[in-house]
């Protein structure tokens, strides 16, 4: 029994009649008699009543009939789903980004590939920037965004924006009442809130400057500094990014001016390694928004 054996029983079942049946698939009579013959005699059963003007099915014609429908039904709806697939109208997005950017940057660009591709699904994965290379190295995922710190020669990547760090802080340590920018210099005997993954940069920063800074507490997730800020408890830098991301009405935000405190990220895939057409059609969003591709 195959496909064009189902195809012809439906049409005869649907008819009601051989002759009408062969009309409709461009066959000749005998033809698809024979066909009826050669499935009774396969499965040993008796699939229709012939009558002098039409046949009727017998309780296992209209079993196979029923099922006949949802077989070919089921394979027309797979050639569709592969077809879809291959063309990145449907699939999964695998991708895996660094803490930071995970409740900053990625929701956006999400945000603007789903507008487009609807039914494309997503599988998100964080960790910081090694946990994320390790991911990408194993096929886990496809595309990571990650800081710029790896091998080059094993990947393609996108540079994105660079994006600066800005202070937020509440009324208690608002101490620059104007709207305008800070300098770096002015945090010196501040306590900082400051992401883990930036900590490094602060500190170089702050030597090219000749002090110290004080770092009360490090985190890894930019919402929970931002709640502390709020709270009063001191000043979080954070990627301007984040400008709003959690409801803290006391909070008040200030950029900071000669400072090479700037965020550098990256866009990540494996050289030599297949992409799915969902991961290549997020690479072209990217890419159509005037990103670096290297």
């Amino acid at each position: 029994m195959d496909i064009k054996q189902l195809k012809y029983f439906r049409m005869i079942a649907e008819e009601e009649n051989i002759t009408a049946a062969a009309k409709r698939l461009f066959m000749a009579q005998p033809s698809l008699s024979q066909q009826l013959k050669l499935l009774e005699n396969e499965l040993g059963v008796q699939l229709v009543e012939r009558g002098s003007r039409r046949i009727r099915l017998t309780e296992s014609g209209r079993l196979l009939h029923e099922r006949a429908g949802q077989i070919l039904d089921l394979l027309q709806t797979t050639a569709t789903e592969v077809r879809e697939l291959h063309e990145g109208y449907q699939g999964t997005l695998a991708i895996g980004t660094i803490a930071s950017s995970g409740v900053t940057l990625l929701p956006g660009l999400i945000r603007d590939f789903h507008e487009n591709h609807p039914y494309i699904k997503f599988d998100l994965r964080e960790g910081d920037t090694h946990a994320i290379l390790e991911l990408l190295n194993n096929g886990i995922i496809e595309v990571g965004i990650v800081r710029s710190i790896f091998d080059l020669a094993c990947y393609h990547w996108i540079n994105l924006p660079p994006e600066p760090m800005i202070v937020a802080m509440s009324g208690k340590w608002n101490v620059w009442r104007k709207k305008i920018p800070i300098s770096l210099h002015e945090l010196a005997d501040k306590p900082l809130l400051v992401l883990r993954s930036n900590e490094s940069l602060l500190r170089k920063c702050c030597q090219d400057l000749a002090f110290e800074p004080l770092i009360l507490c490090m985190g890894d997730d930019v919402r929970s500094l931002l709640v502390l800020a709020n709270e009063g408890i001191g000043l979080a830098l954070v990627p301007k990014s984040a400008l709003g991301l959690v409801p803290c009405h006391q909070l008040k935000y200030r950029e900071i001016i000669d400072s090479p405190l700037v965020i550098k990220k990256v866009v990540v895939w494996m050289k030599q390694r297949y992409l799915s057409t969902a991961t290549k059609h997020f690479l072209s969003t990217l890419l159509s928004d005037d990103m670096q591709l290297t």
